[in-house]
């Protein structure tokens, strides 16, 4: 849901860029977890905020900015389970990644790697023979099929 930019101060507190929709979005979650070297841990949010473009957050036992500093990149998330349930035609993007992406004639493309947004849309970057960038639109994506780990995309090979 964001990532962890930079030290905010010198009381150990962070600055976290947002993934999110809304740049308040992660301010409703009482759980943030931390994505560390051994994996992800729970990480007490003592206190957090908007501050400009980005949040600000402190967390417990980070206490001063050699300890802020350590945090630099790592990911913020939200349990899986807190996140409310997306409507028709909504997506995750980590429901996304993985998903086998075929065209109208039923040429495997590859695998979804990774989503991102741009200003009109969002991108998958699907992997194969080649890395090819699909735009995540309804003129596009013709269907998504989680549960079988397909999506259908009107979108030439050449591409």
């Amino acid at each position: 849901m964001g990532r962890i930019v930079a030290p905010y101060g010198v009381h150990g507190w962070v600055k976290i860029q947002p993934f999110t929709e809304t740049l308040d979005s992660l301010l409703d979650y009482e759980h943030w977890w931390i994505n560390e070297a051994a994996g992800w841990r729970e990480g007490e949010v003592e206190e957090a905020r908007v501050h400009g473009k980005v949040l600000v957050a402190k967390f417990s036992g980070c206490d001063g900015r050699d300890a802020a500093f350590a945090l630099r990149g790592k990911d913020v998330a939200v349990s899986r389970d807190e996140l409310p349930q997306a409507g028709d035609g909504e997506y995750y993007w980590s429901d996304l990644i993985g998903l086998n992406v075929h065209n109208l004639q039923q040429e495997n493309l590859g695998q979804v790697k990774e989503v991102f947004a741009t200003g009109a849309n969002d991108v998958l970057v699907v992997q194969n023979d080649r890395e090819r960038l699909i735009p995540f639109t309804s003129q596009v994506v013709q269907e998504v099929d989680l549960a079988a780990g397909r999506m259908l995309v009107d979108w030439d090979a050449d591409f």
